[in-house]
């Protein structure tokens, strides 16, 4: 396993999957920082209870594992949200996995044209992926 060499901040991912009147709905935004002497993956949460539960956690992490796939890092979750109805593990673990994508691409361990295939993750200095550019041309 190698480890996250730099600093990523600031990845934001809303997931607003509608399928018909409800859908997965997650909302994070993490830090991500080279990992600490133990290596592995560290998850820290900064968010009060009342805005991201614990509950979601275990997805969270589980859909990081994903999208670092085999690349350590701590994150600090630093601000999320969640819906009383539409929330539950499936958009928490989207969120992590797209979340890990993301912080690849901001360390340059993943091509920047790989961009373009995550949806709803946002970060500063994020390439403009050929999705990316369908939406901002009024395409799909």
């Amino acid at each position: 396993m190698t480890g996250l060499p730099v600093p990523v901040p600031d990845v934001a991912v809303r997931v607003r999957l509608n399928v018909g009147a409800c859908g997965p709905y997650a909302h994070i935004v993490a830090c991500f920082e080279p990992p600490g002497a133990d290596g592995g993956l560290e998850l820290l949460s900064a968010v009060p209870q009342a805005r991201l539960p614990r509950e979601y956690l275990p997805a969270l992490r589980a859909g990081l594992l994903e999208g670092l796939a085999g690349v350590d890092a701590a994150v600090l979750i630093t601000d999320g949200t969640f819906h009383e109805v539409d929330s539950c593990e499936l958009g928490y673990r989207i969120a992590g996995a797209q979340a890990g994508r993301a912080a690849l691409i901001g360390a340059g361990l993943l091509p920047s044209e790989e961009a373009g295939a995550l949806r709803w993750a946002t970060w500063p200095g994020r390439p403009n992926g050929p999705a990316v550019k369908r939406r901002a041309a009024g395409g799909r």
